[in-house]
């Protein structure tokens, strides 16, 4: 007689299961690309499930005890959630330095009237920060650095054990300090065209002094879009560089949130 296996996974497989589910969502919630309203809820969760059991397997974790209370369960899938999203957060960064960016140019260059839908947030949005978060989304994903996340959810459940996230002074600060970069990125991203269109309003301004029969106002708007658009292409190179290496940083950010969490925890 062959003794009699239960196929089916226990209690304490499912629930280990299920908050490894949480924190590779969490993840996949914040992460470009996979954010937002851009993909379908559906094509994410059958995304976020099949990566979850994929990585289950290889995973080196023993299932905590079940809490007995829904609080206690509310409150461990909730960490779980905020580990993954707090991964996910030095990659919004960089992202909403890019939309700053494309504020900024769209601003100088006159487009501040024109506003598009954003696929990733549903809202209105200047053209060119739509246009240049498309930009650098294409540029993450040929980087290939999601992959890179999908390792480091997979390494943080070495790191990190299963509920460890606490919010320390430590990581707060690390989040402030980051989220300043926003403006700092943003800022050199825009350079460029900022400066150009700079000029070319000092420019006009003299020439709006010394012939006063010149319609600069008019003059103005064909030239400044020309301009942005000429010194936009004319530099790509250089904004893929910033945000190469601002892409670069995020293997040393990663793992600063690794050693602050695995403290807090």
């Amino acid at each position: 007689m062959f003794p009699l296996v239960n196929p089916l996974p226990g209690p304490s497989e499912v629930f280990l299961f299920a908050l490894v589910l949480c924190r590779i969502g969490g993840l996949f919630a914040a992460l470009p690309v996979f954010g937002g309203r851009r993909l379908s809820n559906r094509f994410k969760v059958v995304t976020v499930l099949a990566i979850t059991l994929v990585c289950y397997p290889i995973l080196n974790v023993a299932p905590p005890p079940i809490p007995k209370d829904a609080f206690t369960l509310g409150i461990l899938v909730v960490q779980e959630l905020l580990i993954g999203l707090t991964l996910a957060f030095v990659t919004q960064v960089i992202f909403a330095a890019v939309e700053f960016s494309g504020q900024m140019i769209g601003l100088q260059m006159g487009f501040s009237i024109a506003s598009v839908i954003d696929p990733n947030l549903g809202t209105q949005v200047q053209i060119m920060s739509v246009m240049q978060t498309l930009l650098a989304t294409l540029f993450f994903l040929s980087l290939n650095i999601h992959h890179a996340f999908i390792r480091a959810i997979v390494d943080s459940f070495n790191i990190i054990p299963l509920g460890g996230w606490t919010m320390s002074e430590a990581l707060i600060k690390f989040m402030v300090a980051a989220a300043s970069d926003v403006f700092v990125l943003g800022v050199r991203l825009a350079a460029p065209v900022m400066v150009t269109l700079l000029l070319t309003s000092v420019v006009l301004g003299i020439m709006a002094r010394a012939f006063p029969q010149m319609n600069v106002f008019m003059v103005s708007f064909p030239l400044n879009i020309g301009l942005g658009f000429f010194v936009l292409g004319a530099t790509l190179l250089l904004f893929f560089h910033v945000l190469e290496v601002a892409f670069g940083n995020l293997t040393g950010q990663v793992t600063t949130l690794f050693r602050l969490l695995a403290k807090g925890g």
